[in-house]
């Protein structure tokens, strides 16, 4: 269990600031100072720099926050079940936090599969891109999330639940007229993409400039939250669009869409769940996944 300084140090490093952490804590801010120099004399490491917005933390501060941000959500889940146990509460849900993608067409099998071997622990699932999740992670609000994104391999841990194909589509009519040799030859088309910050649009993004590309080099863009309206939008002609087959797998059989990936432009990439490096809850969340696919 995290003693009251431990958790005062966690609150310094989200708040950024002694004052505010103070203010958050209802304590005095010299208490607050007290507390993080009892932790900087017992860890023998400075943990704090001052800036003119506040308090930074130093190296040693944020890989002690990292290791403190576990601890601390893994006893609230400890927390939750041993008052389940007791009966005073409803068995606490595995939070599963899943980016678009994933939330829409794979989240429901993989939920689906679950419900059938192990029907007695409930799942709540969130949806957001994979920088939100990782927000949600260190919050303490989602236990683990299936990502399509980047993320920080020394903060994480990790599973691979899937491979899947990238590609770009257009309507038929719009296909017809273009010359997929080259993603270089496509640039003259709108192009429909989801929100900065969405795992689907970094993959995009990334070897875009792999090819000397950026999105600006394309006709036009339209932005779009929601894959089934960027499908719509495709399918009406409206433009083209970059996503994981997977998201489309209906549209294609149907003739609805065609894949028009560039010869240059063959994309697979994982589909992984992470979870915040050490837990130990580590085997529960592997678990979530495993002989699924």
């Amino acid at each position: 269990m995290l003693d009251y300084r431990s958790h005062t140090f966690l609150e310094v490093c989200r708040a950024r600031s002694f004052s505010r952490a103070a203010k958050a804590l209802h304590i005095t801010q010299p208490a607050v100072s007290q507390h993080i120099r009892h932790l900087e004399r017992h860890y023998g490491a400075v943990l704090f720099e001052k800036t003119t917005r506040g308090a930074k933390p130093t190296p040693a501060g944020d890989h002690l926050y990292h290791a403190l941000s576990t601890m601390a959500n893994d006893e609230e889940r400890l927390r939750a079940e041993l008052h389940a146990l007791a009966g005073e509460v409803a068995p606490a849900p595995l939070r599963l936090g899943c980016t678009r993608t994933i939330a829409d067409y794979v989240a429901p099998c993989l939920l689906a599969c679950r419900a059938t071997t192990q029907p007695v622990e409930p799942v709540n699932m969130r949806v957001g891109n994979t920088a939100e999740l990782v927000q949600l992670m260190d919050a303490g609000t989602v236990d683990c999330a299936l990502v399509e994104g980047s993320f920080d391999h020394t903060r994480f841990d990790s599973m691979v639940y899937s491979t899947e194909d990238y590609i770009a589509v257009a309507s038929p009519d719009a296909a017809e007229r273009m010359d997929i040799r080259s993603v270089h030859n496509l640039i003259g088309e709108r192009l429909i993409l989801r929100e900065p910050g969405s795992g689907t649009r970094e993959i995009l993004e990334r070897n875009l400039a792999a090819h000397d590309l950026t999105l600006a080099d394309f006709a036009g863009t339209l932005e779009l939250a929601s894959i089934p309206a960027i499908i719509a939008c495709v399918a009406a002609s409206a433009g083209i669009t970059f996503l994981y087959r997977i998201a489309v797998e209906r549209e294609l059989a149907a003739g609805a869409l065609v894949d028009i990936t560039p010869a240059d432009f063959t994309i697979r990439h994982d589909f992984t769940l992470i979870w915040q490096h050490g837990s130990s809850y580590a085997a529960r969340y592997r678990a979530l996944i495993a002989g699924t696919r």
